[in-house]
């Protein structure tokens, strides 16, 4: 079915909870955030800003909602 058909659009965003590969800190943050992402204990960039959807850099722990 397509998308603009269905009576109720399922979400396509979501928070993700990120674990840094350096200093293993985790950290919530939101699949289409407007700006970068970093971690707090050692500064690396955690998700790059893309426009529409974030690209990930970091490892992805769960999904939250």
């Amino acid at each position: 079915m397509k998308r603009e058909r269905e009576p109720i659009p399922k979400v396509r965003s979501s928070f993700l909870l990120v674990k840094c590969p350096d200093c293993q800190e985790e950290r919530i943050l939101f699949s289409n955030s407007a700006k970068d992402v970093g971690c707090r204990g050692c500064g690396r960039k955690l998700a790059e800003s893309r426009g529409g959807k974030s690209m990930v850099l970091a490892t992805v722990v769960k999904r939250l909602g």
